[in-house]
């Protein structure tokens, strides 16, 4: 499996802390195993997949894409607050 990311999926992860990046990799590892484990979206991100996932109390969210049997694009990484907003830039 392939496992590409977005530049702003790269500055996203810059900002957390080395115990929320952990967490991360745990959600990134449960979309290998299982890559429709995320809600698919409609409308204009009609291709990107979202999986939910908690760091401490907070609610994070991971969008990814899916490109044919092998390969996964990690978009954006993010709290709920304005993310679909600056997903759609």
């Amino acid at each position: 499996m392939l496992i590409l990311q977005s530049a702003k999926f790269g500055r996203s992860v810059k900002k957390l802390h080395p115990n929320q990046k952990k967490l991360l990799d745990k959600a990134i590892r449960k979309i290998t195993l299982q890559p429709k484990i995320g809600q698919a979206k409609v409308g204009d991100l009609s291709s990107v997949y979202i999986y939910k996932f908690k760091m401490g109390n907070i609610n994070y969210l991971l969008a990814y894409e899916l490109k044919g049997k092998d390969e996964i694009t990690l978009l954006l990484v993010g709290a709920h607050e304005n993310f679909y907003k600056s997903l759609k830039r």
